[in-house]
């Protein structure tokens, strides 16, 4: 059966369907030695040559494969990029080892967060997890230092112009007020540290950030750090109970 050759690509898992689309608009993708255009339809078999954004692509290697997706337990001081600069410091070091695809990171932790990391093996899963038109939900533990004030969760709640867009959490809750603050924050987009810059924005400093959930998929509070576990896109979302006490188990600092 003949596919889009954007799916088609993405799903054999290089690259979302969107990363895919730019590749395409630049020429940078040949189709048995010809330049491809959004749309144009192939099977497998019919490819006889592949090559994407300047590097050939073993036709061999072409085969449906069963998408995978994996839930990774990252600790800080790990970084969410392949660049050979940082391979001694890169998740993909921990991930397993893949035979005739890649994996795809959704979204990404900056260096000094942790917690809930997704990868999977297609780039169409990806792009569905981290495009904002599906609304997926992120949610955070936060500790931060500063003075909290209900002007300033008003504030949070409602919106803070950043980079010439505006950005909010669509929850923020504190769970716990003693010597250390810490706050479960969430939100539907996933931009270049968006929940630290929000905090910034009311002169409040983060100290610690640790994602526990994205979409219907929860950190389980029995998974050690630099860990993974193999996922069913099935998996419903943990139960509040279970919530709670993963909560608990993160806030101990």
């Amino acid at each position: 059966m003949k596919k889009k050759i954007q799916k088609l690509i993405a799903h054999l898992g290089y690259g979302s369907r969107r990363k895919i689309e730019s590749y395409i608009r630049n020429k940078s993708i040949l189709v048995n030695g010809k330049v491809v255009t959004i749309g144009d339809r192939y099977d497998y078999k019919s490819i006889k040559q592949l090559n994407i954004n300047g590097k050939e692509i073993r036709v061999d290697k072409l085969s449906v494969i069963n998408a995978r997706l994996i839930l990774y337990n990252k600790p800080e001081g790990e970084i969410c990029s392949r660049d050979d600069f940082y391979v001694n410091n890169s998740v993909f070091n921990r991930l397993p080892i893949l035979k005739n695809n890649r994996w795809i990171s959704i979204g990404r932790l900056d260096l000094n967060s942790s917690g809930l990391l997704l990868f999977t093996t297609d780039g169409d899963i990806a792009h569905r997890f981290m495009h904002p038109s599906f609304q997926i939900k992120r949610e955070y533990l936060v500790r931060v230092f500063g003075k909290i004030s209900e002007k300033k969760i008003s504030i949070l709640s409602s919106g803070v112009k950043i980079q010439n867009k505006y950005c909010k959490f669509s929850s923020i809750e504190c769970v716990k007020r003693k010597k250390n603050m810490w706050f479960k924050v969430s939100l539907y987009e996933g931009r270049n540290r968006e929940v630290r810059r929000l905090w910034n924005a009311v002169n409040v400093q983060v100290s610690r950030l640790i994602r526990i959930r994205y979409g219907d998929f929860t950190l389980p509070k029995t998974l050690p750090l630099k860990k993974w576990i193999e996922l069913n896109l099935n998996d419903l979302v943990c139960s509040q109970e279970t919530n709670t006490k993963l909560i608990n188990r993160y806030m101990k600092y």
